[in-house]
């Protein structure tokens, strides 16, 4: 270990991550040093999330029957998520269920399949139809600045660890 640098081995990884939070909850505002963490890493995700949303709203609904209403729902359901703690301990970009839409509850997943779509009630002529959706929007959105978004959430994790190491001296 370079000197200077945290007392605990720091790596983006689920241990690194595990390694600084363990250290957070040793100081005494443990609490607000780990809400201010997640904070950090939330808004370094941020960008990846409006990328994500603008993915998803950029979806054609030309013959596909899916209105705006389809699209927005799903993309106010993109956020970034941080846990802390727990059985899972990390930073993502999450599209969470849509239950109240139309009893299309796994709307993100469903249109962003690879293979298929998913299947509708058509009133009138076939009982049932199969739509297609921008295939992939999710992952694309990320493909491109995915290091990007992992340094931004090291460089959070690394200014706590710098500040938890000022302190210890």
């Amino acid at each position: 270990m370079a000197s200077g640098g945290p007392p605990f081995d720091l790596r983006v990884t689920h241990e690194g991550l595990d390694a600084l939070v363990r250290a957070i909850r040793r100081e005494e505002d443990g609490k607000a040093l780990r809400k201010e963490l997640a904070k950090n890493m939330r808004d370094a995700l941020r960008p990846g999330a409006a990328q994500a949303k603008s993915s998803i709203m950029a979806m054609p609904s030309a013959g596909t029957g899916m209105g705006a209403g389809l699209r927005s729902t799903i993309a106010k359901k993109i956020r970034p998520e941080v846990k802390l703690g727990g059985r899972w301990t990390g930073a993502r970009v999450k599209a969470f269920k849509t239950p109240g839409l139309r009893g299309f509850a796994n709307a993100p997943k469903r249109t962003n399949r690879r293979d298929g779509g998913w299947r509708t009630l058509t009133y009138g002529h076939e009982p049932w139809r199969t739509q297609v959706g921008k295939r992939q929007w999710f992952d694309e959105a990320f493909e491109n600045d995915a290091a990007a978004y992992q340094a931004a959430v090291h460089e959070a994790m690394e200014s706590m660890a710098r500040r938890l190491a000022s302190r210890a001296r």
